[in-house]
């Protein structure tokens, strides 16, 4: 079993998303803003991170929180993170997969909202490096 921590200010999206990560015998914690996960992260490292990228404090909170973990000398460095975002729903940007990046998105994967529940959890399964869902 894997403990994910899903970082979405949508509670109730969260809470669907968790329970669909419980449901494949994952520990799963929300958090609703990028301080109280990041602070949480510090207690207990995550073995994979589901993150929004838009919060109400700043459109781009997730981009920040990415860039913050990748950017650290510990072993928080190295957890998966999937950026799961409306992002292309209010700015019309093209975000994808391929803007995938060391410096700019450096994530393990990205899925868009609405979300296939099957999708998001293959990508959680390879993000653990486990077959199937």
């Amino acid at each position: 079993m894997a403990y994910v921590m899903v970082v979405d200010d949508d509670a109730d999206f969260a809470n669907v998303v968790a329970t669909v990560l419980r449901r494949d015998g994952h520990e799963v914690a929300i958090r609703l803003d990028t301080k109280s996960a990041l602070a949480d992260m510090e207690k207990r490292r995550p073995d994979a991170i589901v993150l929004d990228v838009m919060f109400p404090e700043d459109e781009s909170a997730g981009f920040v929180l990415a860039r913050g973990i990748r950017s650290r000398e510990d072993a928080l460095k190295d957890v998966p993170i999937l950026i799961l975002t409306a992002i292309n729903a209010k700015f019309p940007l093209g975000f994808s997969a391929q803007d995938i990046d060391d410096q700019w998105l450096p994530v393990s994967d990205f899925l868009e909202k609405p979300v296939d529940f099957e999708i998001l959890r293959g990508k959680v399964a390879k993000m653990l490096g486990k077959a199937g869902g």
